[in-house]
């Protein structure tokens, strides 16, 4: 197998979180099996020692793991540092990697428990976690929340410009849940693994993460509307 000498992984600067298609695109969904795919095959080729195979691994992760971890720690000196991190105990591990099918649940696995270790260290780490209560719409007088009011979409810019704003509003949106909400929203949303996948990831039930994911979806739908209402009402002709 693989040596256990630490091998350099460059995290290049100036790498964006939102620079990726924005989940349930067209381009997220046609590319989604033939990610799966590369990643599989790669997997086949180091756990059977091909360590050559670990540059095209490194190249093919990179962006997606900074982006959780981005999101996740809040700051990019912590996401480089995780980011790295996982990279190089999965090139260290990879002997622990008994299918090559569940590589992508393994390598966020991964970088979930650096995620969490750096946050214990962090001087970036908030003093307290938000409720989610504060980012869900307002309750009615039953208790139900308050209907949301969806912005008119045909009013808005261009599609080009729509989409690159977007991308920058969904992440601020999704890195300001709080942690235990963010993480399902990341891992079953933007890197679209499976419910099972993702409690496994996070230790949790099945049902716990349904219902953390429809809590976060929620919020972060409140907050993009939010944001799209304010986008038709700054144009010309709309109060």
């Amino acid at each position: 197998m693989f040596s256990c000498e630490a091998r350099p992984v460059t995290i290049e600067s100036g790498t964006e979180p939102w620079a990726k298609p924005l989940p349930g695109s067209n381009a997220s969904t046609k590319g989604y099996l033939l990610e799966r795919g590369v990643e599989v095959e790669l997997a086949r080729r180091l756990i059977t020692g091909d360590a050559e195979a670990f540059d095209r691994f490194v190249e093919h992760f990179r962006a997606k793991i900074f982006h959780y971890t981005w999101l996740m720690c809040g700051h990019r000196e912590d996401a480089e540092d995780v980011a790295q991190d996982t990279l190089l105990e999965a090139f260290e591990s990879f002997d622990q990697l008994r299918d090559p099918e569940r590589v992508r649940p393994w390598i966020f696995r991964i970088a979930r428990n650096a995620c969490l270790m750096k946050r214990r260290k962090s001087v970036f780490a908030p003093s307290q976690e938000l409720s989610l209560d504060d980012f869900l719409p307002a309750m009615d007088h039953q208790g139900g929340h308050v209907k949301l009011q969806i912005a008119d979409w045909s009013e808005l810019p261009d599609r080009q410009t729509l989409q690159s704003e977007m991308r920058h509003v969904l992440d601020r949106a999704i890195g300001e849940l709080p942690e235990n909400y963010r993480s399902v929203i990341l891992l079953r949303d933007v890197e679209e693994l499976s419910t099972l996948e993702t409690a496994h990831i996070l230790d949790l039930t099945e049902d716990v993460v349904k219902t953390r994911l429809h809590r976060a979806r929620l919020a972060v739908r409140q907050k993009l509307d939010e944001y799209l209402r304010s986008d038709c009402r700054a144009l010309p002709g709309h109060t």
